[in-house]
């Protein structure tokens, strides 16, 4: 039988910082890097802690492995322009975070920033993309190797290993087939549902574990009025967005940006509106 789960983000928030679930990350990792990942911890980062200066670089759960490698996962439902500058901006936070003072570089800690969202990200065909740090050759097209001496002393063959990696989910680009293991969780995240023939490593946990109907009381009510806000904070953007089409037909572009500006302001925040609208933060605050 099919079962409906919580959504992957409440999971995280809730459910999968427990060292009794971390088996469901793992397995979800290990699909998706490639390689058996075991977590030795999670970690809290100064980079959860939002500030006004700060506040898109929001890290939704943050791992270290038991090779002491980062593993950062976040997950965005909203459309954000900006989100690849994000991604940089968060993996470099977090790499001068973790070098104590007065180390040596050789401490830089390898960062996985693995990115789930719910929107179009750039264009492209896939659903799934891995990028990593190469150094080609201009005159050989050679790929530049670490010599035999930093492979010993740093546990490495490749220099990219040395480098954050970065993975991103275009979860909605997902056509709902799965024809490997990594689908049946992509599928997962897309329709928090998980089919009785997928065997994927982590998803047998996570049926037992993020079943709806074994939260308590008082979870289960607030996980319902969650996803309910959710439906209708994107019924609101759906219908700004269309009352500003309508009305930008009738008075112009920036008449209908100030219409959507006006409808979000009470669900989004001034800079996110910025993003959406086009409209300039001083403009915003006008408005309102």
């Amino acid at each position: 039988m099919d079962r409906k789960l919580v959504s992957f983000d409440w999971a995280m928030k809730k459910i999968l910082r427990q060292k009794a679930n971390f088996g469901i990350l793992e397995g979800f990792l290990t699909e998706l890097l490639k390689f058996d990942v075991k977590i030795e911890e999670i970690l809290e980062s100064e980079a959860n802690q939002e500030t006004e200066d700060d506040k898109f670089n929001r890290v939704d759960l943050l791992a270290k492995n038991e090779d002491n490698e980062l593993i950062l996962i976040e997950v965005q439902h909203s459309s954000e322009i900006d989100y690849f500058h994000r991604m940089l901006f968060g993996v470099s936070k977090l790499v001068t975070e973790y070098i104590k003072k007065g180390k040596g570089y050789t401490k830089v800690k390898k960062v996985y920033s693995v990115n789930i969202v719910y929107f179009s990200l750039g264009q492209g065909k896939d659903y799934v993309y891995h990028g990593e740090t190469t150094f080609r050759g201009l005159h050989d097209n050679d790929i530049l190797k670490p010599s035999y001496r930093q492979k010993e002393d740093f546990n490495i063959e490749e220099i990219s290993d040395i480098y954050p990696e970065y993975y991103i989910l275009r979860v909605n680009q997902f056509n709902d087939i799965a024809k490997n293991s990594l689908d049946e969780w992509i599928y997962f995240l897309k329709n928090e549902e998980i089919k009785t023939q997928f065997k994927a490593k982590g998803l047998d946990k996570a049926k037992e574990a993020l079943d709806v109907m074994k939260l308590e009381d008082k979870d289960r009510a607030v996980y319902k009025r969650r996803e309910e806000n959710k439906i209708y904070k994107e019924s609101l953007l759906y219908t700004a967005e269309r009352k500003g089409l309508k009305k930008g037909l009738e008075e112009g572009k920036k008449s209908a940006k100030i219409e959507i500006a006006k409808s979000l302001l009470d669900i989004l925040d001034i800079e996110t509106i910025s993003l959406k609208t086009g409209l300039t933060i001083e403009e915003i605050i006008l408005l309102k």
